[in-house]
């Protein structure tokens, strides 16, 4: 399957990334039950520049985006594999990706926040090399938010 797979820089403006994240969000608001308003308000795609979409079959399977944090650091938002492609390396194509995208444009640090009942998202960054770190942001005083950094 990963022989036939074509990744794709783009921008929010895709709908198929589009189409993603709307399962993405279908998927966070059962997992995250009463907290998810919070959460919403800081996973908006509009403007979002840097965008990756992998295809299959010319059917999207999977996202992720990266937004600028600070001068040095991006943010990697909306990173989602429908459960039907999950376990076959994807996601790591994903990230790999917006981490080569990110030092292409100058970036030396990725960071990102998780759920820490996202089990699965924690391992696989873990996997990934990302480290824990403080909670930033609007996530600080979020007790269920696990941060991660990687220096790229």
């Amino acid at each position: 399957m990963l022989d036939d797979l074509i990744i794709q820089r783009t921008t929010s403006e895709n709908p198929d990334f589009q189409k993603l994240v709307s399962e993405l969000d279908a998927y966070l608001a059962i997992r995250n039950g009463e907290d998810n308003d919070f959460f919403v308000q800081f996973n908006q795609i509009y403007l979002l520049k840097n965008v990756v979409v992998v295809y299959y079959n010319k059917i999207a399977i999977a996202c992720g985006a990266i937004k600028e944090h600070q001068s040095d650091t991006v943010e990697v938002k909306r990173m989602f594999v429908p459960q039907a492609f999950r376990g076959n390396g994807i996601a790591q194509l994903v990230l790999k990706e917006l981490e080569n995208w990110a030092k292409e444009l100058g970036y030396k640090k990725c960071i990102l926040e998780t759920g820490e009942d996202m089990k699965e998202a924690v391992g696989f960054y873990q996997k990934s090399h990302y480290k824990i770190i403080p909670n930033y942001g609007q996530y600080q005083k979020v007790e269920t938010s696990i941060c991660f950094e990687k220096v790229i």
